[in-house]
């Protein structure tokens, strides 16, 4: 193993563009690892344009470029869970599998079999040195902080790891793209289902998941409609309901409270602070915790619900099965099943683990699991 070679994920963006550049102008010695993780060219997954832009990328910086195909262990180890959770009416979260199976699973291993010591990403995130192992840092951009996707991924994987872009702003990186003469300086971000494209979601849900329509209810099991299939719904959705004018009801708009898997029911109200829609407790599945272990048994934290939220105060209790009980300070909307609850005591992330039941102590309401 060659302790000056580092291999780069690159992707075709100008996250890892730039990370890739840094690296070389630091005089390393870099290689760059391309993934193709979804086989079915449809028109929708971009994997054949962003090879093409990786290859500029390289030719460029003249760093040698290595393709692998990932896609049958993106299908076992993240696809197949995903289709899993969604089935049994949770929401699930595939970046969050991505990269601890993935990217910083079979993406690392393949580029220590090429000889490198190191692996660098673009992810925005930070990684540092503390007694014990690494430690997980929100990036400096809190705006495109990615630390919430990487929760899982295993200490031993993060000492071999380094984010070149964690300590830039997003304007940074394409100024140095532009710098760097980088062809993708403005080529904007990527969205979507992981690794599969902007592609229309209940169209292509429909080749892997039979539609299981089924009524939509008030919670007194007034009929108002009828839903596709539980698994195109979410916690707090108001669009796609096709709910217009209800007799008997008033004109607001109405929102996904629950999900009854037993019966088949999509559970809306109009109420955006109705009691179902409001939580100020959940439990998890078991916790991952990138020191290994907790801070303790029982502690104060800050935990995010869902990417884009703000840090929420909580207080989090380990249970002896490494399962979490979080007690929120401030009541919390639409907390949903499937998603991840992540710890962080300042810019440092502890951990978290997937969002199984949700409850409301104060409305004296049990907790639900979809």
């Amino acid at each position: 193993m060659d302790a000056d070679r580092v291999v780069v994920g690159i992707s075709g963006g100008v996250d890892s563009a730039v990370a890739a550049a840094l690296l070389a102008r630091a005089g390393r010695e870099v290689h760059a690892l391309f993934m193709r993780n979804w086989d079915d060219d449809d028109g929708y997954c971009t994997a054949a344009a962003d090879l093409q832009d990786a290859r500029r990328v390289c030719e460029d910086l003249g760093i040698p470029l290595h393709v692998v195909n990932f896609a049958a262990e993106y299908r076992a180890r993240v696809f197949g869970h995903f289709l899993d959770e969604l089935a049994a009416g949770r929401t699930p979260n595939p970046d969050v599998l991505c990269n601890r199976e993935i990217k910083f699973g079979v993406c690392l291993e393949h580029a220590r079999r090429l000889g490198a010591a190191r692996f660098a990403t673009g992810h925005y995130a930070r990684l540092d040195s503390a007694q014990g192992g690494p430690r997980l840092r929100r990036a400096a951009d809190r705006s495109k902080d990615q630390s919430y996707f990487l929760h899982t991924v295993s200490a031993e994987a993060f000492d071999h790891c380094e984010f070149p872009v964690g300590d830039l702003s997003k304007t940074e990186v394409r100024r140095l793209a532009r710098e760097f003469a980088l062809p993708m300086h403005d080529k904007r971000d990527s969205t979507g289902i992981c690794f599969i494209g902007e592609r229309p979601f209940g169209e292509f849900l429909s080749q892997y998941l039979p539609a299981m329509p089924g009524p939509i209810e008030t919670p007194e099991g007034a009929r108002l409609g009828t839903h596709r299939g539980l698994m195109y719904y979410t916690l707090g959705q108001r669009q796609g309901l096709a709910l217009g004018g209800v007799r008997g009801a008033a004109e607001a708009p109405w929102y996904v409270a629950a999900k009854d898997l037993d019966r088949n029911r999509l559970i809306v109200v109009q109420d955006a602070a109705h009691p179902l829609l409001t939580s100020d407790g959940l439990r998890t599945q078991v916790a991952h915790w990138i020191a290994g272990s907790p801070p303790a048994s029982r502690f104060r934290c800050t935990v995010k619900l869902r990417y884009r939220q703000a840090d929420q105060p909580c207080e989090t209790t380990v249970l002896t099965d490494g399962r979490c009980d979080v007690r929120m300070s401030i009541p919390q909307r639409a907390v949903t099943p499937g998603q991840s609850a992540v710890f962080y005591d300042g810019d440092v992330c502890l951990g978290g683990a997937v969002i199984d039941l949700v409850q409301n102590q104060s409305a004296g309401s049990s907790a639900r699991s979809a």
